[in-house]
């Protein structure tokens, strides 16, 4: 199976982490911000990961500092399920409607981080949630799992859903790249 744990502690957060890409959905989130886990619950989902996220942070501070390091934990925690990238589809697309807005994710499990994203999230707040932190959440996550991950909302008008299609759409999009296929890794190179 491709399972990946870690954990990371500093003086602004201490997480727990750990994530089976061949899951069931099975989930245990804790941050300390309720729409964050709400957010990740969404993202394994979809996926069909099973994750386990405990999150000691600093929310007397704000929710930055918990959201970009669980973003950074679950990106090194994926890289470490996913391995060589041998035998996997490596390319993953996936549109979600909600409601008025729809959110579109496109990533290659390629080795070369980078973030595209353009998603005209507005300034506030979703509950206890900082709507800014999703585009910091997204880059933590991308580099430290390696990937290429562009995000764009078409169009929407109504910030929770925007976000909420954003992490659906990720979790749909790494689904597909995950599936395996048998083949050795695919790249003209040999290697990723």
């Amino acid at each position: 199976m491709r399972i990946g744990k870690s954990t990371r502690q500093t003086k602004e957060t201490k997480i727990e982490l750990s994530l089976n890409l061949d899951g069931n959905a099975h989930n245990d989130i804790r941050t300390g911000i309720g729409f964050f886990d709400h957010m990740l619950n969404s993202f394994a989902t979809h996926a069909g990961f099973d994750l386990q996220v405990h999150v000691q942070g600093d929310l007397d501070v704000d929710g930055h500092h918990t959201v970009e390091d669980t973003g950074i934990v679950l990106g090194d925690t994926f890289a470490k399920a996913i391995g060589t990238k041998e035998g996997i589809a490596r390319y993953g697309s996936f549109y979600v409607p909600m409601d008025e807005a729809l959110a579109f994710c496109v990533l290659d499990i390629s080795g070369r981080p980078f973030l595209v994203f353009d998603a005209p999230l507005q300034a506030g707040q979703i509950g206890a949630y900082d709507a800014c932190l999703t585009e910091e959440f997204m880059r933590a996550f991308a580099f430290h799992a390696g990937i290429t991950l562009h995000l764009r909302i078409l169009y929407g008008k109504n910030t929770h859903h925007m976000t909420e299609g954003l992490f659906k759409a990720l979790g749909h999009a790494l689904r597909l790249a995950c599936e395996e296929t048998g083949k050795g890794v695919l790249s003209t190179k040999g290697s990723l």
